[in-house]
This record gives structure tokens, C-alpha cells and sequence, in this order.
């Protein structure tokens, strides 16, 4: 069983990954059956390619955690997204995500962003 301490280190730890653009490591976070409701896919390759394609777009892009709450093998995260031009030119968006985890690994995430997408410039 995964500990709170530990579902929310491995939550931590994977924004490092994606803010530190260590995508490969960040592979062995996540379970070999992950599912992103987002992207639709089975497997972390699918996200790590989507994680290439955002840092190409904004290559100063970082995600910030602003709250953590886990509940039992579930994790939500608030994060504020900074480095990234947005149509308004101030306002930043946010993230918000929840992870299901499965022996010590991400399993499951849903996600929704708020506030300007940048991509709409």
C-alpha cells in the first residue's frame, strides 16, 4: 500500500520529470497499463510524446504545484502553469489532474486544464 507521504512524493516527482524534461525516467513512474482518459491511450509513451510536442511549443514551460490531496489510492493536484505565452499575455492557466495509483506506480489520470489556452494565440 502506498502511503500518502509517498502518493504525493510520486505525483511531486513526476512534474520534476516533465519540468526537468527527464522523460525517460519519468517512464518508470507510471504503470505499463497507465490510462489517460485525456489522450484515450493505454501506456506512458502516448503522454511522454504529448510532453515533447508541449515543450517544443513553449520551451520555458513548468507546471507548479499549488495544492496536493490524496485520498486513499488517489491523488488530485492543482498546479499553475508558468513560462507560457497565453492570448491575454497575463493570465496563466491551471492544471488540475487526478492519479489513481497502483503499487506505488501512476495507473489512471483524468485532467482538465482552466483558464486561456496558449495554443489559441
Amino acid at each position: 500500500m502506498t502511503t500518502r507521504d509517498d502518493a504525493s512524493a510520486l505525483v511531486l516527482r513526476m512534474q520534476e520529470c516533465f519540468n526537468s524534461r527527464q522523460f525517460d525516467e519519468a517512464e518508470g513512474l507510471f504503470t505499463p497499463d497507465y490510462y489517460s482518459h485525456a489522450l484515450s491511450t493505454i501506456g506512458f509513451e502516448a503522454g511522454k510524446e504529448v510532453w515533447r510536442q508541449v515543450v517544443t511549443q513553449f520551451p520555458d514551460m513548468r507546471v507548479v504545484a499549488e495544492d496536493v490531496l490524496v485520498d486513499g489510492d488517489k491523488v488530485a493536484i492543482r498546479s499553475s502553469v508558468h513560462g507560457i505565452t497565453t492570448p491575454d499575455g497575463a493570465t496563466q492557466p491551471t492544471l488540475i489532474e487526478i492519479f489513481r495509483i497502483e503499487d506505488g506506480r501512476l495507473a489512471e489520470t483524468w485532467g482538465i486544464t482552466e483558464g486561456p489556452d496558449p495554443r489559441a494565440r
